[in-house]
């Protein structure tokens, strides 16, 4: 048995009392959701406060990193991934052509260079990164191969070594700058390929 005494209707809230309560809490809840959960979980600022707060900012980070992973899982099921081998320099390296490419990345952007190659075909390569680090990924693809891994990285300032082509197609690097600037990366290949250029 207990021995609770039941409320007086004078000490419930009126009606009005809690349609009172209930549309503090709405706005409240809604103020909330516009500026501090859509900017930080979604990079939605309809009002420009969360930018302003720093949320925006954080949404954007979130969105690109949740990019990045599902793009990771979905090469992961497709490719076999294998360490590229790194070859010592040395004297009668197979013929072929020789190039630099230079690329300026913003914090964020990302860009792909990619080499013709025949099977078997093997390319010396080095890269750096000047003003910051990178994220990169070394890949292939052909018709009917639309992802073939190599080796993948994060905040690197520069690989190098030699690249042997798993079958006839296009091989190559994708780099995203991960610095809070401006990045430089100067790739320097040589080779026997057919071309190479940037193709995102």
């Amino acid at each position: 048995m207990f021995n609770s005494q039941r409320p007086s209707s004078n000490d419930l809230p009126t009606t009005r009392q809690l349609l009172k309560a209930t549309g503090i809490a709405v706005v409240a809840a809604g103020t909330l959701l516009v500026t501090v959960v859509l900017p930080s979980e979604y990079a939605i600022d309809p009002t420009g406060v969360g930018r302003v707060l720093g949320f925006a900012e954080m949404g954007e980070i979130k969105q690109q990193l949740a990019a990045e992973a599902a793009a990771d899982e979905q090469n992961a099921a497709v490719a076999e991934v294998r360490s590229i081998a790194v070859a010592p320099d040395s004297e009668g390296e197979a013929e072929g052509r020789q190039d630099i490419t230079e690329l300026t990345l913003a914090p964020g952007e990302g860009a792909e260079v990619k080499a013709v190659m025949s099977d078997g075909a093997s390319l010396r390569y080095e890269w750096s990164v000047a003003g910051g680090h990178v994220n990169y990924d070394t890949h292939a693809d052909a018709p009917g191969v639309s992802y073939h891994g190599y080796d993948k990285g994060r905040e690197s300032t520069g690989e190098s070594g030699t690249l042997v082509a798993a079958f006839d197609g296009s091989h190559g690097w994708f780099w995203r700058n991960r610095s809070g600037g401006t990045v430089t990366v100067t790739l320097r290949t040589e080779g026997a390929y057919a071309e190479i250029k940037r193709v995102v």
